[in-house]
Order: C-alpha cells, then structure tokens, then sequence
C-alpha cells in the first residue's frame, strides 16, 4: 500500500513536485487551518494576516461556502462545457453583475486571474478589430505591476525577472505608474498623479492611437508595496482613454470584493473600466475561479443578435459546477452580510494598531483593508531587501504577512477579531524590533 505519512521528506534522488518556490528542510508543510490560523504537520500554528495571498476573505472554515461546495459536490460535480452549464454559474454571474460599477453587465467566468487578464486583452484585440481597427494590437501597463503568471499576462508584468522566459507578448507597451514619478521627482500624491496621465497619453501618441488597443492597470499596485492611486488620477486616465479610442481595464485580481472600501476599487476611486478582472476572493479560497466583467460596447461585438454573448476559446474547467457553487456563496455572503460596515470598522482598528507596530521603521500606505509598509533602508544592505528580512522574522514567529524588496504587505481576512488584530500587530512589532535592532 502506498505510504500515507505526508509528514517525511522526500529521498534525496527523488523529486515529485516543483515547488512555487524552492522547497528544503524549512518549507512549511500547512496541514488544516480555521478562522485565520493555520497548522503544519509538525503541530505548529500561524496565524495570517494575508488572507493566504488576498483569498480567503472569510477564513479557512466559512461554513456557508463549505455547505455549498459539499451540496454541489453530491449533485453535479462538473458539466459538459460544450454542450451546456449550469445553474450556479448562471446565478453566480448575476450576482457579480449586482456588484459591479454600472455598466459592467456581462460577466465572462475563467479560473484564475492570469486567465482573465488574457482574456481581458484578446477580448480588447477582438472589440477594436470588430469596431473596424484591426491595426489595434498594442496593450500599455505599468512597469512592476503584476498580471499573472501565463505568458501573455506575465508580457504585461513589465518586471525584469520576467525576461528570462525570453521574448514576451508582441505589442506588450510599459509606463511608470504614478508613485515612482512621486519618488523619482520628489512631488506630491496629486502632482505624481498629473504626470503619470501625461505620461500614458505621451506615450499612446508615441505609439500612434490607431495601434493601441487597450490600457491595463491597477488601482493599487501589490508588487510595488501598495501603491496607492492619487485622488482624481483614475478619472483622468479614463477620459484620457476614451479620448483616444483605447479600452481600459482595471486588474482588479487583488482589490475586489471589500479591498477597498467599497465592493470594486472602480468604486473607491470613482472611475469605471471598460474591462475588469477579478478573482481571488472570489471563491473565498475554497475553489480556483476568476472573471472577466464588460460593457455593452464589448459585449455587443460578441453578440450573434439573437440577445446571446458568448466567448472562446475557454479552459475545461470554466465556470464548472463546483467554482461556480463557491463563488456563488462567497459573493452572496458578501452582499448580504453588510461586510462593507464591517470591513470599515475592521480597517480602523487594524490601521491604528499596525501604524504603531510600524513606528519609524517605515511609511504605511493603506486603502480598505489593504495595507502595505515601505521600510526604512537596512544600514547593512544597500539593495534594499528590508521586507524579506521583515517577513522571515515574522514566519519565525508564526505570523504570515509578504515582504520583498523594501516593503511589506498584509490585507487581513474579514473576520479578524480585535484580539486577532492586536495579536497580528504586536508580532510584527517584535519582528521589526529583531531586524532593526529595537525602535529609535
């Protein structure tokens, strides 16, 4: 009988899984988790104050999603997606439809968030070519953002460790995004703001608008420790956009459902796409879905005028029975639980106490319930990896937040408690106080 003893390592001359990331003596091995506390095989706790990476919104024993997965379970697993759907997608789109910004009513249902940024931009390629502009290939994105990992998504990443895959997506055009002018030129949220819309219109003229076809970005920047929108900056994108003929695309992958403050960051920000992808919390974690939300202008080139709008090509796994039942009760216990009050209450308790945690060690930036921490430079390392050093203090001491480069990233499940947060807040002070040498 095979060994179920999922505790040992591996024989040295053996190696079954790649790993995300490189696996050794010190990988964690999680083996169950509720609320937001997780426990590996060794027997020992976590506690997450990242949502696993902007997931789990409602922790790891969300009995409602849990019951509802369990019921899709025993009666229909899977569907065949050639010749039919069913009912939790169809119901599941309409809920996310509620959610949106007026005007995004068509909801294309995919697995990931890689997936729906993909077809978020063949969904522009296609639009422009059908809107009589087949010349529209070109799709702008912040450098350092981040899309996903599938080829096309990870062209729109603009990082250089990207590179190594070699030659990414033809037409893959970058911009700095509002917080490095802030940093480089030394001026102000609105002022960074105003430069970056000129840079994005600058550079959709340097390309020539007839070979544009769409802009994407998001309104809060994971990859660059949270960088938040100036006021006002997205509605100038906007105009600048329409101005143009370019299709704009909010990656909303991270800032969905509450993030924010509001259901859509679209919403905080007062500014409306005309394509926005979503995904992790989706599910809230218990099944792997995302979506692809869209106007009535994209909409209507996929129309056959019979009043039906459909897409291909789609992966197997689309909008299955099981995705679909989670999403359907995360997205319903979300609009019916009044977790917009109750994130806001959440997010001033949290704000207060990490702010403390903080103290000179770095700069809090925060919307909603997402928080990032540019750190103060380290004496002994000029690179600037502060937060990878800040984020092993914190594992060493059970707590799981993300740290790279000079920042740190934490965006806590909705039902953290106050004693949770107090908890969270007071490990990663003594964490700080470990890698900075104690507060000056």
């Amino acid at each position: 009988m095979p060994s179920t003893d999922h505790t040992r390592a591996w024989p040295d001359n053996v190696s079954s899984y790649c790993f995300e990331v490189p696996y050794g003596d010190e990988t964690v091995l999680f083996e169950r988790a509720e609320g937001i506390r997780l426990t590996d095989t060794a027997g020992r706790p976590y506690i997450d104050s990242l949502s696993g990476v902007f997931v789990t919104c409602f922790g790891y024993s969300c009995e409602p999603i849990v019951d509802a997965v369990t019921r899709q379970l025993r009666t229909l697993p899977f569907n065949p997606p050639l010749h039919g759907t069913n009912p939790a997608a169809l119901a599941l789109t309409e809920g996310l439809a509620r959610l949106a910004p007026d005007g995004l009513n068509t909801v294309k249902l995919v697995n990931g968030g890689s997936e729906a940024v993909e077809a978020s931009v063949r969904l522009a390629r296609y639009t422009q070519r059908e809107l009589g502009h087949p010349g529209r290939y070109k799709v702008i994105s912040y450098y350092h953002g981040y899309h996903g990992a599938t080829f096309g998504s990870l062209s729109l990443t603009g990082r250089p460790d990207v590179t190594r895959f070699g030659p990414g997506l033809p037409g893959a055009v970058h911009v700095w995004s509002p917080d490095m002018f802030a940093a480089v030129h030394g001026v102000d949220a609105e002022e960074s703001g105003r430069l970056a819309a000129e840079a994005i219109e600058r550079t959709i003229e340097a390309e020539g608008p007839d070979s544009v076809a769409a802009l994407v970005i998001e309104p809060v920047i994971h990859l660059r420790g949270m960088a938040i929108a100036p006021d006002g900056y997205l509605a100038r994108v906007r105009e600048i956009c329409d101005r143009y003929g370019v299709l704009l695309v909010f990656d909303e992958i991270v800032t969905g459902f509450g993030r924010t403050g509001r259901a859509f960051a679209a919403q905080t920000f007062g500014a409306t796409p005309d394509l926005m992808c979503v995904g992790k919390g989706i599910s809230g974690g218990y099944a792997p879905l995302a979506a692809v939300l869209f106007n009535d202008k994209v909409a209507a080139v996929l129309s056959d005028g019979s009043g039906t709008t459909s897409f291909a090509p789609s992966h197997t796994y689309a909008a299955n029975p099981l995705a679909a039942a989670a999403g359907l009760a995360s997205v319903t216990l979300f609009a019916e639980g009044d977790y917009l009050t109750r994130n806001a209450a959440l997010a001033d308790s949290f704000t207060g106490h990490l702010d403390r945690a903080l103290g000179d060690r770095g700069t809090l930036r925060s919307v909603g319930l997402l928080y990032g921490a540019k750190l103060r430079a380290l004496p002994h390392d000029p690179e600037g990896s502060a937060g990878a050093a800040v984020a092993a203090a914190c594992l060493e001491r059970g707590l799981i937040l993300r740290g790279q480069d000079d920042w740190i990233t934490l965006a806590p499940a909705f039902v953290t408690t106050e004693e949770e947060t107090e908890e969270i807040c007071g490990t990663l002070a003594d964490a700080l106080d470990k890698v900075y040498g104690g507060r000056m």
